[in-house]
């Protein structure tokens, strides 16, 4: 193990609660971390569930002001409820995959000391991915504030019949839409929601914002990538239940007139991958991109 590099002295560990077995896993991080003579600390609602209580909690704006960077040990949902916390304090992430797909907690556990290593002395690749931010604003006042990784989304109720936007860009109309709502999304978020709705995929380093209708009533409404410097407003003109979430994790309810103003936020996040790394790599494995079905060796 290399002597700590100066550049990573506090590790903050973020760890997915209520996971089968993934204690052994944390001890097997925490050893390699003590060992190689870094500070550790757990994130509060990660104390909280662990019974490790000789380890420090802080919360997520005490890991931003004091660690170097952040160990996440979850899938991409617990990566993106931590991301967006240490958004404004510049603390780059990295994701050891305990979840399914795992877009951004991206090392498996097999293997995952000898790459944290590797990662921790420097051999890393680093990566940055812009996040959005929203407003709601209702009678000209804000209610809801939010910041999102993948996307933020109006969408209706499970009950609740098609809703009605007014969609603006850069204070241009752009189009009233019937729909059961709207996902607007990053370039990270174009591998989740928006791309099970029909949208395409956008490289992560792509300056892009992408609209994604959700079952739209026209069929000739379709999704389209603007500008990350655009400004894209959202009016309620009509529908019931109709609420609008950040990343599927924070929600606010909506009435008809609320207006949710979305751009791109000043705020960034840092991923530290793997040497060797490929988000061309990551599309092919998780989208099963060119794999067939076992035919005992016939093509």
């Amino acid at each position: 193990m290399p002597a700590t590099p100066a550049m990573y002295n506090t590790i903050a560990l973020v760890v997915r609660p209520n996971t089968a077995g993934i204690e052994d896993s944390v001890r097997d991080v925490l050893g390699f971390l003590r060992e190689g003579g870094y500070s550790v600390v757990f994130e509060t609602d990660t104390a909280a569930h662990l019974n490790m209580p000789e380890i420090p909690a802080m919360s997520a704006q005490g890991i931003g002001e004091k660690c170097d960077c952040a160990i996440v040990m979850g899938g991409d949902g617990t990566m993106l409820g931590i991301a967006r916390q240490l958004a404004p304090f510049e603390v780059p992430l990295i994701g050891i995959n305990q979840g399914r797909l795992g877009f951004m907690t991206d090392i498996p556990l097999e293997g995952m000391l000898p790459v944290l290593s590797r990662i921790l002395a420097g051999t890393h690749k680093a990566e940055r991915r812009t996040l959005l931010e929203g407003r709601v604003l209702r009678d000209g006042k804000a209610i809801h504030v939010g910041l999102a990784v993948n996307d933020v989304v109006v969408a209706r109720g499970a009950g609740a019949g098609m809703v009605e936007l007014r969609v603006d860009v850069d204070d241009h109309f752009m189009y009233n839409q019937r729909s059961d709502g709207l996902i607007v999304s990053t370039p990270t978020g174009s591998t989740a929601y928006a791309l099970s709705a029909g949208g395409p995929l956008l490289h992560p380093t792509l300056g892009g914002i992408v609209l994604v209708p959700i079952a739209p009533h026209a069929l000739s409404n379709r999704p389209i990538v603007l500008p990350d410097s655009s400004e894209i407003v959202i009016e309620i003109n009509r529908g019931r239940d109709i609420t609008v979430n950040f990343d599927m994790q924070t929600f606010a309810s909506l009435m008809p007139q609320d207006r949710i103003h979305i751009r791109r936020s000043p705020h960034a996040i840092t991923f530290l991958h793997p040497e060797g790394w490929s988000y061309y790599n990551t599309l092919r494995e998780k989208l099963h991109w060119n794999e067939y079905p076992s035919t005992d060796g016939k093509i």
